[in-house]
């Protein structure tokens, strides 16, 4: 006779403590693979004669010309560090502003063909990157790090704002 079978068992409850440690840990790695990424960014950027912020702001343009406070919302970085950006992308022939039928004064980035050809001289780069690591996680485990990083953002987004705006209001 087969036994009856038992009802998996649930972990234990975290301790106010261990969440804490958790956090802490979330954040560093956060804080550490933000410095890798940067870091990276920089490299495949530089052929195509930009910078990582510059390939950030330009490539947060490339689907839809957004106002400058859009993208800094989207990236969690303030306001003004994206106008200087969108400015020098501007100033370099990579970008330009365009009339906003939504707020008249909020003028939207788009890119230009250089900006677009600059872009697609990172491809390449971003391509063999991208490659290498899912060869070394493996699709299914860098499918599900997306998934856990947007979750975490999802989280992140849902809770009260605990008297610190988003740097991007600044």
């Amino acid at each position: 006779m087969p036994e009856p079978a038992q009802a998996p068992e649930l972990p234990e409850p975290l301790s106010p403590r261990a969440r804490q440690d958790l956090l802490s840990r979330t954040a560093l790695g956060v804080f550490g693979l933000n410095g890798r990424f940067l870091a990276l960014s920089e490299v495949l950027a530089r052929p195509a004669g930009l910078t990582a912020a510059r390939w950030q702001v330009l490539g947060a343009v490339l689907r839809e010309p957004l106002p400058v406070a859009g993208i800094a919302r989207a990236m969690g970085i303030t306001r003004q560090s994206v106008q200087r950006v969108a400015d020098l992308l501007a100033a370099q022939g990579l970008a330009e502003y365009v009339p906003n039928p939504a707020h008249r004064r909020a003028k939207l980035l788009r890119p230009t063909e250089a900006g677009r050809a600059a872009i697609a001289r990172i491809n390449p780069g971003h391509a063999a990157l991208a490659a290498a690591l899912a060869d070394r996680l493996g699709d299914a485990a860098f499918r599900e790090t997306v998934a856990a990083l947007d979750r975490l953002t999802a989280a992140l987004d849902a809770l009260p704002a605990l008297d610190h705006p988003n740097p991007a209001d600044a």
